[in-house]
């Protein structure tokens, strides 16, 4: 490995899983950050846009098998290193995806190759444990480690901050929870000593959380705009428009994200056993193997539920994204079935057309 890649997160993971088969004339690159026809894409030492080749958008069969921010990818580079080809993705150590916004039954890629995911909420009107939720689901689904920055701490008691801090920590005791403000300089200092050098760090949350300040803040320059909420809802606007990976003074690497205030999941079963992982060892305990936790008698999480153990708000959130997953999930899939038999049918057509002259 060189250091040039190596310096924009490039693991010994990675070599191990794809050094031994990449050509010689092709270069390793990371994706910094997509546009609608064209990637922006750094080998270390220099940035610039690439296409996919026609080999590999006639291969792609879906949103999942295009690069996104955060993926490293084999190019061949051209005209003094200012125009490549993409050839290839190398394998993801992990991703991070969602449902596609609207009635769309299909995945929208969010990031690749995370170690850490920080989830930030406002301790302001946009605090929303059910919102957390959704977040660490898909975040356990794609097997990267979450952490929560609780931003604008300012505007609440010191009180008022740690109970809200032990609310979450309730919910998960391991997962780790940091509450700061953007105008407090030793806050951000502290933030600051908690990301390491080559790691990779997506920044997930909705708008007007701080985000894009926490971001200006950690480069120690305002190199990203930021606005002000609205004032009538609290709501944050958008001010990152796309997801974009950017080297911290120290070296870590983090990917900001476009704040997102729809979020559907999909296929997510074991990040929803990792989020609620009380109610799965309660539903050990149940009458019935195949308890769905509404009606059944003997069913040990309802139980939990009346008596207080569990929330009835995060129980109902789960009985919630249970039900949103296995329907997106099963839809996607009668789609893609639909598809390939469709496939299936336009090639057979062909061949007898073919055959027929």
């Amino acid at each position: 490995m060189n250091e040039q890649i190596t310096r924009l997160g490039f693991s010994q993971w990675l070599a191990d899983n794809s050094l031994p088969a990449i050509p010689k004339d092709f270069t390793i690159a990371r994706v910094i950050s997509v546009n609608k026809n064209s990637y922006l894409i750094s080998t270390g030492t220099s940035d610039m846009y690439v296409e996919l080749s026609g080999k590999f958008l006639f291969n792609s069969d879906s949103t999942l098998d295009l690069p996104t921010v955060g993926d490293w990818i084999t190019a061949q580079i051209f005209d003094n290193d200012t125009f490549g080809i993409i050839h290839d993705i190398l394998p993801r150590k992990t991703i991070i995806r969602r449902k596609a916004a609207g009635k769309k039954i299909d995945y929208q890629l969010i990031a690749a190759n995370i170690d850490i995911a920080i989830i930030i909420q406002a301790l302001d009107s946009n605090y929303n444990p059910r919102r957390l939720e959704r977040y660490l689901v898909m975040v356990h689904e794609s097997h990267i480690t979450p952490v929560v920055f609780l931003s604008k701490k300012d505007l609440l008691t010191p009180q008022e901050v740690e109970a809200r801090v032990h609310d979450i920590r309730s919910m998960l005791p391991d997962l780790e929870v940091i509450a700061f403000s953007n105008s407090t300089d030793s806050d951000i200092a502290m933030v600051r000593q908690y990301f390491q050098p080559q790691k990779t760090y997506c920044l997930l949350g909705s708008s007007g959380v701080g985000k894009t300040t926490l971001l200006n803040n950690l480069l120690e320059q305002e190199s990203y705009k930021t606005q002000p909420i609205r004032e009538k809802d609290g709501r944050g606007r958008h001010t990152t428009t796309r997801r974009e990976l950017t080297i911290l003074p120290g070296e870590a690497i983090i990917i900001d994200t476009p704040g997102m205030r729809e979020f559907g999941i999909m296929d997510a079963e074991q990040g929803l056993d990792e989020t609620f992982s009380e109610i799965v060892i309660l539903a050990e305990e149940c009458r019935y193997d195949n308890c769905t936790h509404t009606v059944e008698t003997g069913c040990a999480v309802k139980a939990a539920v009346e008596s207080g153990k569990i929330a009835k708000e995060r129980y109902e959130n789960y009985l919630k994204m249970v039900k949103e997953s296995a329907f997106y999930e099963m839809s996607y899939h009668e789609r893609k079935q639909r598809e390939r038999q469709f496939g299936k049918m336009m090639h057979n057509y062909h061949k007898h057309h073919k055959n027929g002259k």
